[in-house]
């Protein structure tokens, strides 16, 4: 189902520079402050590519998991992480996890690509118990053209992708999730070529709230809800009720048997 897929970027897949190092750890930065992750929270990367993203959050002490389509780039992924993070071949808008399994879930650079934005943050709030964080580049950004910010975020030149705004991203949040509190913020306000003279200048803007930042980035609290799994299911799968396993967890077990 998924092999036969090509190799093509979601973020990050070229060689580190300088420049792309800063640009990483400035979006880097931006996620810590809003997401504010805690030691032993699970959390789940969408589109997670080789798996950069998540070093944001193995530094915090979080459970991490990441599933993406391209069984080549998990590959790298696990070869990186080893058993440190699990990887799941999965398609972003058919998550093989139960409802409220994760503390925190996120989409960085994905939705750009995505065959089905809205499914993918739908899904994304079906599998999260607290937080989402959507990260995406920005259609009103004063640091380049395009082309130039296809470049400065490691996606192909040649790659067909969209360019959202925070005004359309919230609009679909708020469809979703209803009227839930987002907090945003932005970074890399810039054209490349400022950061090899005047780097300090991007660390004089405020992060939060600033519209014309190249990367946007935007959290919402997700409300849990328990749910137990029918008796039909529980049935025809056995469960042994002295497991120590959780109902979401022994349901993620059972999916992702049938995802294999």
């Amino acid at each position: 189902m998924f092999s036969g897929k090509k190799m093509t970027s979601s973020n990050s897949e070229k060689s580190k520079t300088p420049r792309s190092d800063y640009i990483f750890a400035r979006q880097k930065e931006l996620i810590l402050d809003l997401v504010t992750p805690l030691a032993g929270e699970r959390l789940l990367d969408i589109g997670c590519g080789t798996g950069r993203n998540l070093q944001i959050f193995s530094e915090k002490g979080c459970s991490l998991t990441g599933i993406d389509s391209f069984r080549e780039k998990l590959e790298i992924a696990r070869q990186e992480y080893g058993d440190h993070a699990e990887f799941v071949l999965a398609e972003s808008g058919d998550i093989p996890f139960s409802d409220d399994e994760f503390d925190i879930v996120t989409i960085i650079n994905f939705l750009e690509i995505a065959d089905d934005p809205l499914k993918v943050v739908k899904e994304a709030v079906r599998v999260c118990r607290s937080r989402v964080f959507i990260g995406f580049l920005n259609n009103y950004s004063f640091s380049g053209t395009r082309q130039s910010l296809k470049e400065n975020f490691g996606f192909s030149l040649y790659r067909e992708m969209r360019f959202f705004s925070y005004p359309k991203i919230r609009r679909m949040v708020k469809d979703i999730a209803g009227d839930t509190v987002i907090k945003w913020g932005s970074v890399i306000y810039f054209p490349g070529v400022v950061y090899d003279f005047f780097e300090k200048l991007e660390e004089m803007f405020p992060m939060r709230r600033n519209p014309f930042g190249a990367f946007v980035g935007l959290i919402f609290p997700v409300k849990y809800t328990y749910r137990t799994a029918q008796s039909p299911i529980v049935n025809s799968f056995k469960f042994n009720a002295k497991a120590r396993k959780t109902a979401p967890e022994a349901v993620r077990d059972m999916l992702r048997q049938v995802h294999k």
